[in-house]
């Protein structure tokens, strides 16, 4: 399966779908390393994604500030 920015966009979104998403879990669970990018991707081609933010721990138990990403409606 490819991990290039289209089939990151894909997983995101369907990801997104199903409930909100931290960055964090979207590089732990869906392997996105960017996930702020593809999010402005996904805004860019009509998707209503907003952001809150909060801080969560990192596997190193240090406290990021973090988005946690939510999927308000689909685009065309």
């Amino acid at each position: 399966m490819s991990n290039n920015a289209k089939a990151q966009r894909q997983k995101l979104l369907q990801a997104l779908r199903q409930k909100p998403l931290s960055t964090l879990e979207a590089r732990r669970e869906l392997d996105i390393l960017h996930p702020a990018a593809r999010v402005q991707e996904l805004k860019a081609t009509g998707h209503h994604i907003i952001t809150h933010w909060s801080e969560e721990p990192s596997e190193c138990g240090e406290l990021h500030r973090v988005a946690r990403y939510v999927l308000l409606s689909t685009g065309v």
